[in-house]
């Protein structure tokens, strides 16, 4: 294939919360685009409180299956963000087989819902550490051989629409991924001297287990009024989006196209950001 088929060939991704989801359709779309990829999944509950199913071995095992089939090699291991020296390893056991490291998608993440008064500190306290601290632990594993191999590369956090425009029933959540927006910013700014660019995506309403978690619907039925928050967006919107549709931005993030692009808030919302 031509460059332009394959724009990610030679490079390396790291990819959180690989086992299904949105981190399942970006291993897959890395890989479609040129790139090898080390995929990790704490693959068993993190947290009592979200009211889906967690992903398993099984669900990894998938997504390695699905990157072989695109014909790249995947390291993939059971993994939980929250583990610093379990991200530290992998990014050694990455580097000793691969080399390199160029394109990092933050995406592991919760969501569970309850007003904020009511819901339990380890509700929050859960959340905090997967979707900002996990990110933080990443951060610090991946970003010392990146510099050092002075390759440059893209480091994208997977932040939300709920990271822009605050939404009732999961201020917690809001607040780890508005948390996402000042973390990637100010990581922008640091790493731009040497050639890594930093960017947030905010996805709204994909349809992954996540998504699709029907204890949202018990939350609107006990507080009607907070429907209002929750627009359709501006586009015609039959269905949550597809994760693969969040892929393509990922892969145009990761790749020389968007070169030019650092520390940026990229919506994946159908214009629900502006309605």
């Amino acid at each position: 294939m031509s460059e332009s088929e394959l724009p990610l060939a030679g490079r390396v991704a790291y990819v959180t919360g690989a086992a299904r989801g949105q981190g399942r359709s970006h291993c897959v779309r890395l890989a479609r685009a040129g790139a090898d990829v080390v995929a990790l999944d704490a693959c068993a509950p993190v947290t009592e409180h979200n009211g889906y199913a967690a992903s398993t071995p099984e669900d990894l095992a998938e997504t390695v299956a699905l990157v072989e089939g695109e014909g790249r090699k995947i390291l993939a291991r059971e993994v939980d963000v929250r583990d610093a020296e379990a991200q530290r390893r992998l990014v050694a056991e990455a580097l000793e087989q691969f080399g390199r490291l160029d394109i990092v998608v933050a995406n592991a993440g919760v969501l569970n819902w309850g007003r904020l008064w009511e819901i339990p500190a380890t509700q929050w306290q859960d959340t905090l550490d997967v979707n900002l601290t996990g990110v933080f632990h990443t951060i610090q594993a991946v970003v010392p051989p990146m510099i050092e191999a002075g390759n440059g590369g893209s480091i994208i956090t997977v932040s939300s629409a709920a990271g822009v425009k605050a939404v009732p029933g999961c201020a917690h959540y809001c607040a780890s991924k508005f948390g996402l927006v000042g973390l990637t910013n100010s990581l922008a700014v640091e790493l731009g001297e040497f050639g890594i660019r930093v960017n947030s995506i905010h996805p709204y309403g994909t349809d992954t287990p996540m998504g699709n978690d029907l204890s949202m619907y018990q939350l609107l039925q006990d507080h009607p009024t907070y429907i209002h928050s929750f627009s359709p967006g501006a586009l015609p919107t039959d269905s949550l989006i597809a994760p693969n549709e969040i892929s393509d931005i990922v892969v145009w993030l990761a790749g020389d196209a968007s070169s030019l692009v650092t520390a940026a808030q990229i919506p994946a919302d159908k214009g629900y950001l502006k309605i």
